[in-house]
């Protein structure tokens, strides 16, 4: 008597637990299976094969698993739950499941997997965030940051995370090119330096255009040049009021890039487009929103919280539900805007051979010099 009320809270017990662990599965054939279960009470410890510790052990490491393991998995350790003889198949089926993930490696707070020199990158809450990280230099972008972006936005676009973010170190979001990479002649001459810049910019351009998550910029600053013909292939783009947005190209006798020839007009307008491009106009961030450049402004004092919170939110949406609906959204211009990277940077190349290019970046460095 003693040993069959034994056998029945136990039986008990599993059905809450099923109950529990399965309610997303169809309960009311789990209540009419259960008879069945509750029905075979005088089978032996030996013919179940695993006890009831081991077959609690295979729930918790059913809970703990990272991937889903597939509908058809599902239905046969529904199948298995079911059936109070079939317990060690139970057991067994959870523990092919837990063998098949790479080993629990404990998870770094919120430092980056890679070292890198000129940016800090980290992975937290499905969100891979780059950091620009020359605050004294106004993270200026030098050839080491270029090729140190190259390699983040790769891993980014390969990892776990739902989004990327890009943002800045300091007061800075981004001050455009390091002007000392002009200063660094190879030993090839200018023209080798030249060619050398217009492939690493293509490279550069071109990881953006292809970039297969939801992108996200976060403007904490200032953003001159390069950071904001690029803004374009952005998918959303947040500023903070004190942000402005500049591309003084004519000034420094140069010409569009990343893609702004392009994107700009049909952003903004070409009237609007040729203000910034043409002649150097800098937008304040509720300018910079008003064309379309920007998603959204927010006050200084509450830009970082708020914009997180924000992010967050988005992070928790269906990975792949958000790459294939950007696929769909880029994929119609995609060959458009590589044939307009290859285009810009062709003529970049040619002002940086140019007497009237030349003549602009020493005279900026002559001015620099008198500060």
């Amino acid at each position: 008597m003693i040993d069959s009320s034994a056998q029945l809270l136990r039986c008990v017990r599993v059905m809450a637990a099923a109950i529990r662990l399965l309610s997303p599965w169809s309960f009311y054939r789990f209540a009419r299976a259960s008879k069945a279960v509750c029905a075979q009470l005088h089978s032996s410890a030996a013919v179940m094969g695993a006890s009831v510790e081991e077959f609690n052990a295979a729930k918790e490491k059913l809970g703990a698993l990272k991937k889903d393991p597939g509908n058809e998995v599902k239905l046969k350790v529904y199948a298995l739950f079911k059936q109070e003889e079939a317990r060690q198949q139970y057991v067994d089926l959870i523990s092919s499941l837990v063998g098949t993930e790479a080993p629990t490696v404990a998870a770094q707070p919120t430092g980056s997997t890679k070292g890198f020199q000129t940016l800090l990158v980290s992975t937290e809450d499905n969100i891979t965030t780059i950091r620009l990280n020359r605050p004294e230099k106004k993270n200026a972008i030098t050839v080491e940051m270029y090729n140190e972006l190259i390699e983040a936005l790769d891993l980014a676009g390969k990892d776990d995370s739902v989004i990327t973010v890009i943002t800045g170190s300091g007061d800075y979001y981004c001050s455009g090119n390091d002007l000392n990479n002009f200063a660094k002649i190879p030993e090839g001459g200018v023209e080798k330096l030249a060619k050398e810049s217009g492939e690493l910019l293509r490279r550069y351009v071109k990881v953006y255009i292809d970039f297969p998550k939801p992108l996200i910029g976060v403007i904490n600053g200032p953003a001159v040049g390069v950071s904001v013909t690029l803004l374009g292939l952005f998918d959303v783009v947040y500023a903070t009021e004190k942000a402005t947005f500049h591309t003084p190209f004519s000034q420094l006798g140069q010409s569009p890039e990343g893609c702004s020839s392009y994107l700009f007009p049909k952003i903004m307008g070409a009237a609007k487009a040729s203000e910034m491009l043409l002649f150097n106009k800098k937008l304040t961030a509720t300018q910079a929103c008003e064309v379309g450049l920007v998603t959204e402004v927010f006050p200084e004092s509450s830009f970082q919280s708020e914009v997180w919170t924000r992010l967050k939110a988005y992070a928790k949406l269906p990975r792949n539900s958000l790459a294939l609906s950007k696929q769909l959204i880029r994929v119609v211009e995609k060959e458009k805007l590589h044939a307009v990277n290859d285009a810009e940077v062709e003529r970049l190349v040619e002002r940086w051979l140019s007497d009237e290019c030349m003549q602009a970046i020493m005279s900026f460095f002559q001015a620099k010099s008198k500060l």
